[in-house]
């Protein structure tokens, strides 16, 4: 197990509770893959949304533009709104480990997002983002993985003014993980963990406690087979989810969400072809 994204540390017990729940909306998405140079194009169109009934988003990746292996262009997106992301990446082939990365809107050049992302070090991450325009707004990042334990470290202007910054912790064995975020000068904390039950079930469970008002947001969730999900939250939300796969490369994705104690709900359908 490798060094892993700070953001990514409870990945493993929250895409249990988070992943494949259409609760909401009708969508409908499509990912085809070309043969220039591997380009792939994404689509996802949000039926009968306010004001259009097909609001769409587009959105392109060039691994090998131009066939240029150690350039890529990651992600180049419209949205329903007409908003623009533009990310790419480069990797300098005389510097082992070392990842470039850009960020624009292609709109405000003060809204670029600069990066560099270090693996030099065997089982650790090294990463830093910033605003060429204004270096000082910056985010910087550090994990660590040994064995079966990884740790790691962020810091930005906001955080540093606490003069601590957050810390991340989790532990990955066999069929338990368990992870937690320190923020807030240690005053605020985000816990997840999982177990695998068996090859087919996997329950998980997060919640949020802060040293003034305690436990706050707690979930419970329960996955089959990563088909068919069951989610209960603290605030007597009801989630259930389910995912069929009709043929290869056909996926439907339907689910529906009840507040027990409002008594509203809503449901949603997602359909993709890969």
């Amino acid at each position: 197990m490798g060094p892993v994204k700070y953001d990514d540390i409870s990945k493993v017990a929250t895409e249990v509770l988070n992943d494949d729940f259409q609760v909401a909306g009708y969508t409908f998405k499509a990912k085809q893959k070309t043969n220039w140079q591997g380009a792939m194009l994404s689509s996802q169109v949000d039926l009968f949304d306010t004001g259009c009934a097909t609001p769409a988003k587009l959105t392109w990746k060039f691994p090998k533009p131009f066939g240029c292996p150690s350039f890529c262009v990651d992600k180049l997106e419209m949205d329903k709104g007409g908003k623009f992301k533009f990310e790419v990446s480069a990797f300098p082939k005389n510097v082992k480990g070392v990842r470039l990365d850009c960020k624009s809107d292609l709109v405000d050049k003060k809204k670029i997002l600069a990066g560099i992302t270090y693996t030099g070090i065997k089982d650790a991450q090294l990463k830093l983002e910033c605003k060429p325009s204004n270096p000082q707004d910056f985010v910087a990042e550090a994990t660590y993985n040994h064995g079966i334990v990884t740790c790691g470290a962020k810091m930005s202007p906001a955080i540093l003014k606490a003069r601590v910054p957050e810390f991340g912790l989790r532990f990955h064995s066999g069929p338990l993980f368990g992870a937690v975020f320190a923020r807030d000068s240690c005053q605020s904390f985000n816990a997840a963990a999982m177990y695998k039950v068996n090859d087919d079930v996997k329950c998980a469970v997060a919640c949020q406690f802060a040293m003034k008002t305690g436990l706050t947001n707690a979930i419970f969730g329960l996955s089959y087979r990563n088909l068919y999900k069951i989610k209960v939250a603290q605030d007597q939300t009801v989630s259930v989810a389910a995912k069929h796969h009709v043929s290869k490369g056909f996926t439907v994705l339907t689910g529906t969400r009840y507040n027990l104690q409002k008594g509203d709900y809503s449901y949603g359908l997602q359909l993709s072809i890969e």
